[in-house]
């Protein structure tokens, strides 16, 4: 006599295909989600209609601007502790590494961005901010362990600096920003930190141009 019931194995291995084929989708998800995160950090922007026309050539150019600040970080800045949950690591991260680019005016004449900011030395040999700079040259380093969201503020916060669209560091006054050569509207803070990002902070008048960098080849 034959029998209609189905055998509970078939069941259970279609159950399982089932799993199998959703975990494939997350997982495949998350990584198409991971290559587009890299993807948007790394692109280089096109300038804005506001840039100079020269660009300024990055290659072996260790100062721009005025010197005005002492280097390192100031007093308010990270000195070893976690600062918006960006940690001071004894080595440099190279998960994530992208370099974007401030520029500083007060009254049109612009002011160096200092070096070492983000290094903190110490007997123990010191320890490097994910956020950091090298020189003077207002080339802003993203190094870390992890691919994520870093801002403007989070690099003043490291800093130690004030930044709001009155006060950039200690100079007072109305603040225009500037993002790849266009005007700026939102919160400073909020400015993110992209590959070969040109961020632009002017205090006071007059305006002038937001420069335009040219960066060396593989940076």
């Amino acid at each position: 006599m034959s029998s209609n019931r189905r055998d509970p194995m078939v069941t259970l291995y279609i159950g399982l295909a089932i799993a199998l084929v959703l975990i494939f989708a997350i997982f495949g998800g998350i990584r198409l989600k991971q290559n587009h995160d890299i993807a948007v950090a790394n692109a280089t922007p096109t300038p804005g209609p506001n840039a100079s026309e020269k660009p300024i050539n990055l290659a072996n150019t260790l100062q721009i601007g005025k010197p005005s600040f002492p280097p390192g970080n100031t007093k308010g800045g990270g000195f070893g502790s976690p600062v918006d949950g960006i940690e001071c690591a004894t080595m440099e991260q190279q998960v994530f590494h992208i370099h974007t680019q401030l520029s500083l005016f007060v009254k049109g004449k612009q002011i160096e961005i200092p070096r070492f900011i983000g290094m903190v030395p110490n007997a123990n040999g010191g320890c490097l901010y994910w956020l950091h700079t090298h020189d003077a040259s207002g080339v802003i380093h993203v190094e870390s362990p992890e691919i994520r969201d870093f801002t403007l503020g989070n690099f003043f916060h490291v800093w130690g600096e004030d930044l709001s669209r009155t006060q950039v560091g200690p100079y007072s006054g109305p603040v225009t920003a500037y993002v790849n050569g266009g005007k700026y509207d939102g919160d400073l803070s909020a400015i993110p930190l992209r590959s070969h990002q040109e961020i632009t902070l002017e205090v006071g008048t007059p305006l002038v141009p937001p420069p335009h960098y040219s960066w060396p080849l593989g940076e």
